[in-house]
């Protein structure tokens, strides 16, 4: 499953997101989305996790505080 990741305080490290996944199940992969230009985070990424624990994860941490900010944790969409 792959799950979209909302509103990531621009500091949190790739470690931090994943620990915070892994409590749910095994993430296969993480993406956290930079500016081409500068290298800044932008925000946001994708997780690769299995369909149960991805939706457990989304149920959980939707709307949860991290690191000062409320996640947007949801299905991502096809392009």
């Amino acid at each position: 499953m792959n799950i979209y990741i909302g509103n990531l305080p621009f500091k949190a490290e790739e470690s931090e997101v994943r620990a915070l996944f892994e409590q749910f199940g095994t993430v296969e992969s993480i993406k956290l989305i930079k500016d081409k230009v500068t290298g800044r985070k932008k925000g946001f990424g994708f997780i690769e996790m299995d369909d149960a624990g991805g939706q457990e994860a989304i149920n959980s941490l939707n709307e949860k505080e991290f690191q000062g900010r409320n996640l947007k944790v949801n299905p991502a969409k096809s392009k």
